[in-house]
């Protein structure tokens, strides 16, 4: 999946103090906008420094991967042919795979800081803290830590049979079903309302499977299989989906993304997962 960069190695320990190098990678980041060479890869540190005079203390460091590290700069570059912003919706085919992660984990810390600026108690500054990845705000203390959403991925089964979907918008290829956890529910009872809501249906014996960090929704995806309850007609939920059908475990389409959790969640049914 996105996430699998194997044999490379990610470590998020927070470390305020380290210091970047020539090699180092910077995501110059706006408006969920990141600056690519060539649309194909992040600066340099040394890039930037010689060409846009950013000194070390306007980086944030964010992480690392093997021995680079990844810096945020969060102001507006001039950019020309070679320098360009791109959404960073492009990390998700950017090559190498591993550069893609880390340009859309780098986003996703990107997009924290931009939007809790400011605290929402108050409305006074919030700064960097000093000893882990929060912002505490100059005046009340308030605390706030990287946002996470937890999303429900459902595979919903019939013998030998699994239920995929189209979206209304934005995504015209079969998927499965998903749907943000809500507030005060478990992630058992997400699937059984999600399923609910976009086809009528109800369903028991809710698996576990995985899950996978999925950044350009600041979210968590989690995997779920889980039975249908009575082979009913499905009602679907028009605003949301578009079409909804059962396939054969040995005919699903193969469209759509390979490297997300519900292609891998389809594939492992194909293959008879338990």
């Amino acid at each position: 999946m996105f996430q699998d960069i194997s044999p490379r190695v990610f470590d998020n320990h927070y470390e305020k103090r380290r210091q970047p190098g020539a090699t180092d990678v910077v995501l110059v980041y706006a408006n969920r906008q990141a600056v690519l060479f060539q649309g194909k890869r992040l600066p340099q540190f040394r890039e930037v420094t010689s060409k846009w005079q950013v000194q070390p203390d306007e980086l944030m460091y964010l992480f690392s991967i093997d021995q680079t590290g990844f810096y945020l700069l969060r102001r507006q570059v001039t950019t020309d042919s070679d320098y360009q912003y791109a959404p960073t919706s492009d990390f998700q085919t950017l090559q190498p795979a591993w550069l893609g992660f880390a340009g859309a984990t780098t986003a996703h810390l990107a997009w924290w800081y931009e939007t809790n600026q400011f605290c929402g108690r108050c409305g006074q500054q919030m700064v960097p803290n000093q000893n882990q990845r929060a912002l505490t705000c100059s005046k009340c203390g308030r605390q706030v830590f990287p946002s996470i959403a937890p999303v429900v991925v459902v595979g919903v089964t019939k013998g030998d049979q699994i239920l995929l979907t189209k979206r209304a918008v934005g995504y015209d290829k079969y998927t499965l079903i998903s749907g943000f956890a809500e507030i005060g529910e478990t992630l058992e009872d997400a699937v059984c309302r999600e399923v609910a809501e976009e086809v009528g249906l109800s369903v028991h014996n809710i698996r576990y499977f995985g899950s996978q960090p999925w950044a350009f929704s600041e979210s968590l995806l989690v995997g779920f299989f889980a039975e249908l309850d009575a082979d009913v007609p499905i009602a679907l939920e028009y605003d949301e989906l578009a079409q909804a059908q059962w396939f054969q475990r040995d005919e699903m389409p193969g469209d759509g993304a390979k490297f997300i959790l519900a292609a891998a969640m389809r594939k492992a049914f194909r293959d008879q997962w338990d």
